[in-house]
Order: C-alpha cells, then sequence, then structure tokens
C-alpha cells in the first residue's frame, strides 16, 4: 500500500462552535414550538373547532374534511414555525454558507409546504380510511401500506422529488464517472447514471450521496465538492457510500425502521383507544380530531428512541468507514477530504461528548480521520 502524509485535525474555529450551537437551540426551539402545538390543540380542545369547521367547509363530506383539516393544521404550523425557519435561512448567510436569495427562499418554502401537503393528505386519507373501515386491526394494516409508501418514496426521490428543488444533469468527467462506476461494481452495486447536483445555486456547502432503490439508484456529486475536491477525494467520499450497500445498512435500517414502525402503530392504537374508550376525548376512534394525539404519539417516540437510533446510524457509518479504507488505495484523501468537508461545511469535528451521543448520526469527524490513521498504521 502506498504510503501518505497523515493530515494533522485542526481543532474547530470558535465561528463552528457559534454556528453548530445556534443551530442546536434553533432545533430544540422548533421542537419545543411543534410538540407545544399539539398539547395546546389537544389541551383546550381546539382541535375539536377546526374539525367543525373542516366539516362545514366539506359540506360533511368525511374525506374532503380531512383533507381541509390537514390544510389547516399544516398552515398553522407553517406560521408558527415561520420565525425559526426564516432566521435559520438567516444564519446560513451570516455565516456564508448560503448562495440563495430571499426570493429563491421563499419559493422553496412554497413548494415544501404544497409537497408536504400531498404527501401528508395521502396519508392521512389512508389512516382515517383504515381506521373507519377496520378500527380493531387498522394499526397493522396502516403499518403495512406505510411500509410501502415508505421503500416507494426512498426510491421516487432521486428521480421525482429531489428535482422539485435542485437542478440534475449528467456527469460530464467521464474519467471520475469510469473510477466511480468500476468503484461501485466492485462493490456490486449496479448504478443508473452519475449526476452533477447544481447545489451551489443555494449553498456554499459540499455533499455527495448514492441515491434511490433498484432503478432508481445513482450517484450524486454536488458541484461544490466536484470543483473543489480531488477526484481521489471524490472517490474515497463514494467508497464510503458504497461501503452502506455491501453492508447492507439500506436494508437493515429498513428492517429496524419496520420494528419500530410496528411498535408505534400499536402504541398509537393503544393510546387512541385510551382516549376515546376511557377519557372521551374523541367521540370514535375515526375522528380526525385525534391526529394531533396520534402525531404525539410518534413525535415522543422518536425523541426517546434517537439516542438509541443515532448509536446505531455510527455504528454503521465506521463500518462504512472501514470499507473505504479498504477499497481505496490510501487513507490520506479520506483524511483531507473529511477535514475539508468540516471546514466548507462548517461542521465540528470534535463536538462535546453529550452532542455527540443525543444528536450526531455520525461519529465526531476527529474520531473518523482517527481511525484512518490508526487503519493506515495496521496495514
Amino acid at each position: 500500500m502506498a504510503t501518505t502524509e497523515i493530515i494533522p485535525v485542526l481543532a474547530d474555529s470558535a465561528e463552528s462552535r457559534r454556528y453548530n450551537r445556534i443551530k442546536r437551540w434553533l432545533g430544540l426551539a422548533d421542537f419545543v414550538l411543534g410538540f407545544g402545538l399539539l398539547v395546546v390543540l389537544l389541551a383546550t380542545g381546539w382541535t375539536g373547532w377546526l374539525r367543525d369547521l373542516a366539516e362545514r367547509g366539506a359540506a360533511q363530506n368525511y374525506f374532503f374534511a380531512v383533507f381541509l383539516y390537514v390544510l389547516m393544521l399544516m398552515f398553522i404550523s407553517k406560521v408558527i414555525g415561520a420565525p425559526i425557519e426564516y432566521y435559520a435561512f438567516r444564519l446560513e448567510h451570516r455565516y456564508n454558507l448560503s448562495n440563495q436569495k430571499f426570493r429563491s427562499w421563499l419559493w422553496d418554502e412554497c413548494k415544501g409546504l404544497l409537497l408536504g401537503l400531498v404527501i401528508a393528505t395521502i396519508i392521512v386519507e389512508l389512516l382515517y380510511k383504515l381506521i373507519r373501515e377496520t378500527p380493531q386491526h387498522w394499526w397493522l394494516i396502516a403499518w403495512a401500506v406505510f411500509l410501502g409508501l415508505f421503500v416507494l418514496l426512498a426510491q421516487l426521490a432521486p428521480v421525482v422529488l429531489f428535482p422539485i428543488f435542485y437542478k440534475f444533469e449528467p456527469l460530464e468527467n467521464e474519467e471520475l464517472k469510469r473510477r466511480l462506476i468500476v468503484l461501485s461494481e466492485r462493490a456490486g452495486t449496479r448504478i443508473r447514471g452519475v449526476y452533477k447536483w447544481h447545489l451551489s445555486e443555494k449553498s456554499k456547502k459540499a455533499n455527495a450521496a448514492l441515491t434511490g432503490l433498484g432503478a432508481t439508484r445513482r450517484i450524486i456529486l454536488a458541484d461544490t465538492l466536484l470543483d473543489n475536491y480531488s477526484d481521489d477525494e471524490i472517490e474515497a467520499v463514494l467508497a464510503h457510500e458504497l461501503g452502506h450497500h455491501v453492508h447492507r445498512h439500506i436494508l437493515k435500517s429498513i428492517l429496524v425502521q419496520a420494528g419500530i414502525t410496528l411498535f408505534g402503530f400499536w402504541l398509537a392504537n393503544e393510546v387512541l383507544r385510551y382516549a376515546v374508550e376511557r377519557r372521551n376525548m374523541f367521540e370514535t376512534m375515526s375522528d380526525f380530531a385525534n391526529l394531533p394525539l396520534l402525531i404525539l404519539v410518534s413525535t415522543v417516540l422518536s425523541f426517546l428512541l434517537m439516542p438509541a437510533l443515532n448509536a446505531y446510524s455510527r455504528f454503521n457509518e465506521r463500518q462504512a468507514d472501514r470499507y473505504c479504507f479498504e477499497s481505496v488505495a490510501t487513507v490520506g484523501p479520506f483524511i483531507s477530504s473529511m477535514n475539508k468537508l468540516a471546514e466548507q461545511n462548517l461542521a465540528e469535528k470534535t463536538p462535546s461528548r453529550w452532542v455527540e451521543w443525543l444528536l450526531h448520526s455520525h461519529p465526531a469527524i476527529a474520531k473518523r480521520t482517527a481511525a484512518a490513521e490508526a487503519w493506515a498504521k495496521s496495514h
């Protein structure tokens, strides 16, 4: 194996610390506002008032009333969260991480709201149709249906959802494309294309991904990555992504999520029955005014499981890193790409232990580069 110069990991700058600390506070504020909205809707009975308003507007058409209720709920949530979202937009500019103009950002927000409304409406309509028709076993059928929808969305995302917000075009660098395809074939992955992702129109950050499932699996490389990283560094970044395929992390993650989702639907059913039969909070199971309660159950469960799921994700990321070390000629490009990504994206290389444990789905960059150095020395 070729020798390489080990690039030291520099300490996090004060700017990086401040930026990430503010982002964590924004995330916490967003969570508290969302959680608080759900509690207020349930505690005050305002969710019932919204239901009545939706039913009057829909002339007693149940499914149209569900749509109007979802529309009002999303609109209220968007209005309440708008100050945080705008501050987050300004934050990216303050730290020189964004190229996006206000009009473009506002248009993306509108598109995101419309897309979210379409997806949420489909999900909620299906959910309450199942509750009405199979009140005893709705949660089990819903779990199977939602699992199928999750896989379908993963397949459609690269060809339907991502292009709504970003431009993509086939990569013109034939030599780099050839290297990445060869690397993919060695990993046993069939790639349907390598695409240039025009991220620079909105952000100065860099990124790359192996997206899609089956016929839609493709490599996407941000132009901010292509312009500032060597072919060796880009190959190292992709080798890590391919490590997830080799170790079947996508399939394993789907199975883990399937188990959690099954428990979540069962728990939602139990909580909903308690609210209807014991507390008389709602007249029937199919009263869509109970939607905030179902969302609240999902929110609490996700919050409680977050540390464990992040720990599992970090384990997978370490496995993918090791595959990368084994697949490239030298770990030097991996180390340099990690350091450059941290600098370009203002990521913390050495977050505090509790921040990493609670919030990070990836190991700290300092730990990842140290693992690369240790691997190089032992091989």
